[in-house]
């Protein structure tokens, strides 16, 4: 996801501390599908979902080292007090940041029709500085045609961001000073191991201004 930059996550979710009610984006079981909500214009995030012993680690990771962000229209002092009003996007692997809203009919029935093939793994390849955050690289030829396919489908609707060549990664820290990133950078890079993951399908949310909305997931079926 470019670094995770605003408009730009059962997993990944939105994690409010705020006793996890309504902000929280919850992934159902593969096949399962939330009722769309929220404003139908907001933004359609796509991603690549990952096996769930995989998700669990990198989600770990990020919830150590990335912080907590406002709840739109939260107070500042409460969203400031570790507590309630406040977010963090479970790790996730975004393949498209910002479709046309209006466009969510169509859009899940491509990923429907994308994810009618066999799941495949995804190499784990390095550890990337992101200047205030830190990444993990991934590669897969799999992933790349298939994004690249839907790139093409999709191509009157992409932004700028959306419309370059995919660096897949996945963030475990942002948003925080370079020393700490390089601190981390460093941290991670000494204990790296490259793995395979495997991919388990293609997830659909809506983009609410910070947190994300589940719409619908779509496991790999071929």
């Amino acid at each position: 996801m470019g670094t995770d930059r605003g408009r730009r996550g059962r997993r990944p979710r939105a994690l409010p501390r705020q006793r996890r009610r309504d902000h929280r984006a919850r992934q159902g079981r593969p096949g399962h599908r939330v009722t769309p909500g929220g404003d139908a214009a907001a933004p359609l995030v796509v991603t690549l979902l990952l096996q769930e012993e995989a998700q669990a680690r990198f989600d770990r990771l990020r919830a150590q080292h990335f912080p907590v962000r406002p709840l739109p229209g939260a107070r500042r002092e409460r969203a400031s007090g570790g507590g309630e009003g406040v977010f963090r996007l479970a790790a996730h692997v975004t393949l498209f940041h910002a479709l046309p809203g209006e466009q969510l009919a169509a859009v899940d029935a491509d990923l429907a029709a994308a994810a009618d093939r066999a799941p495949f793994d995804v190499a784990v390849t390095g550890v990337r500085m992101l200047g205030r955050g830190v990444a993990y690289d991934l590669a897969a030829p799999e992933l790349t045609a298939l994004r690249d396919g839907l790139a093409v489908g999709w191509a009157p609707w992409l932004t700028r961001q959306d419309a370059q060549r995919l660096r897949a990664h996945i963030t475990v820290q942002n948003k925080v000073t370079p020393a700490r990133a390089r601190a981390l950078h460093a941290e991670l890079t000494a204990g790296f191991v490259p793995e395979r993951v495997p991919a388990r399908g293609l997830g659909l949310w809506r983009y609410l201004g910070g947190p994300w909305e589940p719409v619908a997931e779509h496991p790999f079926t071929g």
